[in-house]
């Protein structure tokens, strides 16, 4: 399978600071993981694995897989964005410890065509090592207060994308100006024309 496959960059997102937020954010406006392609495509777009690392040993599994420990995480980062009896963070919390004991894939450094250094995996991850580290990027995100305390959620309407605010004076409002932010400058742009109309 190539990577890199054939994706519309407004599908997968990478803007929200985190590797961790970022998988949260596959679920928004739809499901983006609805293939194995979508999903090598994600890996390789977070950063998990060099580009140009074998991945066609990826399956429907590593889907389900992914999909669930995004569930965990977001039950994690909601329960840390509004505090309250949340039944299920506990058991949300200890599959994401389980998930993260597995090691991450060990990155090498080797010389590229031109001389200088760079990054490639001595082997073909497996899904659990890709999955322990987005499970430890969650969990050093949820035990750091600072990180924590950055949490936002997106005031654009019906955007439910969580992301790391390191803006200048914590003023960001939306997961992405581009996006959510140029909606709502739309939609306030209509509202005052109606109302001269009106």
């Amino acid at each position: 399978m190539a990577l890199g496959t054939a994706t519309d960059p407004y599908e997968l997102r990478f803007d929200a600071g985190r590797i961790s937020l970022d998988l949260l954010a596959t679920t928004h406006p739809e499901e983006r993981f609805d293939s194995v392609e979508v999903l090598c495509a994600w890996i390789v777009g977070a950063g998990l694995v060099p580009p140009g690392t074998p991945l066609a040993h990826a399956g429907p599994p590593w889907l389900v897989d992914f999909r669930e420990l995004r569930g965990r995480i977001g039950q994690l980062v909601r329960g840390s964005l509004a505090p309250g009896p949340w039944p299920s963070y506990d058991i949300a919390l200890a599959r994401v410890n389980d998930v993260a004991r597995v090691a991450p894939p060990a990155p090498r450094a080797v010389r590229g065509e031109d001389g200088t250094l760079v990054r490639e995996l001595d082997h073909p991850p497996e899904c659990a090592a890709l999955l322990g580290a987005v499970a430890r990027d969650a969990l050093e995100l949820l035990t750091d207060p600072v990180a924590r305390a950055a949490l936002r959620e997106c005031e654009g309407d019906n955007c439910p994308i969580v992301y790391l605010d390191t803006s200048r004076g914590r003023r960001r409002r939306w997961c992405s100006s581009e996006v959510c932010g140029n909606r709502e400058r739309v939609a306030r742009h209509r509202r005052r024309v109606a109302l001269t109309r009106a």
